[in-house]
């Protein structure tokens, strides 16, 4: 009951004094305008950077929702949606417009809901990371835009293809009890990538991401990590070979909160497809290797899905409205899932934030760490866990709570430093691992064609 409700109720606080807006394709510069138009209206809660430059020289911009933008503010959640990843899969890039816009407007309404968002989450808003296949796919309009016209960048590259891969070496990692998350790059990473992966991925260190959605086009569906199938056997498009992470059913929880907000994502038929509740884990859809939403798991704390939004990549003008109505709520309610779990600082004796201290929870072989500031974020279901900071020179701290349905549990860790020995020689543990020895068993990926995310 509470599942289809919640998404109404959340509708009907978001309709009072909605506006209407323009529902319109935009080029590069008519979209770097619409970022401004909104940065210029609502100048005291936005803030406009770029994270680096595409192929072409276009910018990356990212538009950010804040009450101190410009500021990370202690215990306050960092999130972000990414739109665009390929070129040519366009309903995204205008929901994300759409989004800015509503956002901005809504909090200058006074919306006790969008005002209570934009003070508690930092929200960091990419509406394209690939402007310059979107302007190839452009060129040829939705009547008459093939398939693949605009996909990958002006290099030809498939972005979310891209990413180092890390799945492989956290498979063989977990074989030999090594690191279960923050996954080591490959030494050369740098020269494998291009400028907008790059750049996504200098993004991702800069900010201490919690949660995150990239959205796509081509069907409709939820779809949560892992998208890469550990059998390197079941390489095969569609083949089912569900490859959960450690939070699957957190995993599951984030994704039907989108799927069921949406007008018909939940209904499960779309495209010619069936997904039950509109979810679905990625590599039991089909295994899909170096793709953004595993690499932000593995390497970061961020918790990424993929969000497929229509059967048409690139839709005519006259639906856009129809799409932002069918994604508005979800679009919000999505960032609320962020303020769930625990959260806290961890801290000295002196009260000095800790940063880089492991936060890890009994029976889930997933960890996090300490943002710059000692304060920490972790999502979790409903449920009593058992949950240990630690951090290089401290002894390690152990505390039993219990999260909720509502707001985050408040969790702090004040470690205590070890006492000094006289230093002993020894061999590396097994969990601490160096990068060359998580790559001995890497597997060359796969070919893969015809697939969509």
């Amino acid at each position: 009951m509470a599942r289809w409700l919640r998404p109404l109720v959340g509708a009907l606080l978001l309709l009072e004094g909605a506006a209407a807006l323009s529902f319109l394709h935009h080029r590069y510069e008519e979209l770097v305008q619409a970022l401004f138009r909104v940065q210029s209206q609502c100048p005291y809660v936005t803030r406009i950077y770029s994270i680096g430059r595409s192929v072409e020289g276009r910018h990356l911009y990212v538009l950010e929702f804040s009450d101190y933008p410009g500021i990370h503010e202690p215990l306050e959640p960092e999130f972000k949606y990414v739109g665009n990843m390929h070129g040519n899969e366009v309903l995204g890039r205008e929901l994300l417009l759409q989004l800015s816009e509503f956002l901005c407007e809504e909090y200058r309404r006074g919306n006790e809901r969008i005002t209570r968002l934009v003070h508690d989450t930092r929200i960091h808003i990419m509406p394209s990371m690939n402007p310059d296949g979107y302007e190839v796919a452009a060129k040829q309009g939705p009547d008459s835009n093939g398939y693949l016209t605009g996909r990958n960048n002006a290099n030809g590259v498939d972005l979310n293809r891209n990413f180092p891969d890390l799945n492989t070496l956290m498979y063989y990692s977990r074989e030999i009890s090594g690191p279960n998350h923050h996954i080591p790059l490959p030494d050369n990473w740098k020269s494998q990538v291009e400028p907008e992966t790059l750049a996504v991925i200098q993004w991702l260190s800069s900010y201490n991401f919690v949660l995150s959605a990239n959205l796509h086009g081509g069907a409709v569906v939820a779809n949560y990590p892992y998208d890469k199938s550990q059998d390197q056997r079941f390489r095969s498009h569609r083949r089912t070979v569900n490859t959960p992470t450690p939070d699957d059913k957190l995993f599951q929880k984030l994704a039907k909160t989108y799927s069921y907000a949406h007008s018909w994502m939940h209904r499960g038929w779309n495209c010619g497809d069936y997904f039950a509740d509109g979810i679905t884990n990625g590599a039991s859809w089909y295994s899909l290797s170096k793709g953004m939403q595993d690499f932000n798991y593995l390497y970061t704390n961020c918790f990424e899905i993929t969000l497929e939004l229509s059967c048409n990549k690139f839709p005519p003008e006259e639906d856009l409205e129809r799409q932002w109505m069918a994604n508005r709520e979800a679009l919000v309610a999505f960032i609320e899932e962020v303020h769930q779990g625990i959260k806290g600082m961890v801290s000295d004796e002196n009260n000095n934030g800790i940063a880089g201290a492991v936060i890890s929870v009994q029976g889930i072989s997933h960890d996090i760490t300490s943002g710059d500031m000692g304060d920490y974020f972790r999502l979790l279901l409903p449920g009593t866990y058992t949950v240990t900071a630690s951090a290089e020179g401290y002894q390690p701290l152990t505390v039993t709570t219990t999260v909720g349905p509502a707001a985050p549990s408040l969790v702090h860790f004040q470690l205590k430093q070890e006492v000094v020995r006289k230093p002993v020689e020894r061999k590396a543990s097994g969990t601490r691992m160096n990068n060359k020895a998580l790559q001995k068993k890497v597997v060359p990926r796969a070919t893969r064609r015809g697939t969509q995310r």
